[in-house]
């Protein structure tokens, strides 16, 4: 049985005037990287593949060489676009978040709704198992469109299962039918 993992990067280094699509991880995020990649193992990925956001992009690279497999990025697998938002509390951002997912396909928050982020993101994956048809496969990318992704192939409620997702974290589906395999809240 073939397996997609879908991996919510690591902590970034949170900077309120750079925009979170810009954002590193800190260096706790980075010493995340070798745990993940320890309980990614288990799955015997044969290829990572990131979201271009630079915390992405440096998940999967630490976890990519601590597992000594190739590592590339693939367009479209980007966060929800949240370009045009400031900075915000964690409270307000969560709520802003709960809205978001509550009207998917209203303009709520950003540039896109959530419908928009999930029929990209769903491109996007369709386009990286494509393109590399073989073996099990992880993707690191983001918390937003990792849920709206799981939800529409698992009856989840993306909000609450966006909730449960820490930095980082995987949820492992069997291919074709993307039934979830297994589900990894956090790793530290």
């Amino acid at each position: 049985m073939r397996q997609l993992i879908l991996v919510k990067h690591s902590l970034p280094e949170l900077i309120p005037e750079v925009s979170a699509a810009q954002w590193r991880l800190s260096e706790a995020g980075r010493r995340r990287c070798a745990p993940l990649g320890e309980r990614l193992a288990h799955y015997c990925p044969a290829m990572i593949v990131a979201s271009a956001e630079p915390k992405a992009h440096e998940t999967a690279q630490i976890v990519a060489e601590c597992l000594g497999l190739p590592c590339a990025t693939a367009e479209e697998l980007h966060e929800h676009d949240r370009s045009n938002v400031a900075w915000s509390a964690a409270d307000e951002f969560e709520a802003s978040i709960e809205r978001f997912f509550a009207c998917p396909t209203a303009l709520v928050l950003g540039r896109e709704t959530a419908e928009q982020a999930r029929k990209r993101f769903t491109r996007a994956v369709n386009g990286v198992l494509e393109t590399y048809p073989a073996g099990n496969l992880a993707i690191v990318a983001h918390g937003t469109v990792i849920a709206l992704f799981v939800a529409t192939h698992s009856g989840l409620d993306s909000y609450l299962f966006w909730r449960r997702l820490g930095l980082p974290s995987f949820i492992v589906l069997a291919l074709p039918g993307l039934e979830i395999v297994e589900t990894v809240e956090q790793v530290v």
